[in-house]
């Protein structure tokens, strides 16, 4: 999986940059359908903002958080982003089961003439 990572008032070195793609490892591993994740950090304000956006099976999930350090904010982003994946896992799954049908007619002229009455 591809992890483009931008900074905004930020600089990381190779080190961090290195650390925070090993991070994604876990969801790489859990959803292979992913292709790229972009993660965009900020500081304002003496605060540090993570942003993750990826596509996942033709919807994009987003995750944002905020920490005044900024490696637990990203950690925090993770977890969202990976709740955010397992929801859209989920619906995808249940979008697979069968619906169950109505075998009643729902007329009431079609509901009497089964009665058969004598």
């Amino acid at each position: 999986m591809k992890v483009n990572v931008q900074t905004q008032h930020v600089s990381i070195n190779s080190e961090s940059r290195k650390e925070i793609e090993a991070k994604f490892d876990k969801i790489s591993t859990h959803f292979p359908q992913l292709i790229s994740c972009d993660i965009i950090i900020t500081k304002e304000h003496g605060k540090h903002e993570a942003e993750i956006f990826t596509n996942y099976e033709g919807v994009r999930v987003s995750a944002k958080s905020t920490d005044d350090v900024m490696y637990p904010a990203i950690a925090s982003a993770l977890k969202k982003l990976e709740a955010g994946l397992r929801n859209r896992k989920g619906q995808l799954k249940a979008d697979l089961h069968a619906k169950p049908t109505s075998t009643k007619p729902e007329i009431a002229s079609d509901i009497i003439q089964e009665m058969k009455l004598v």
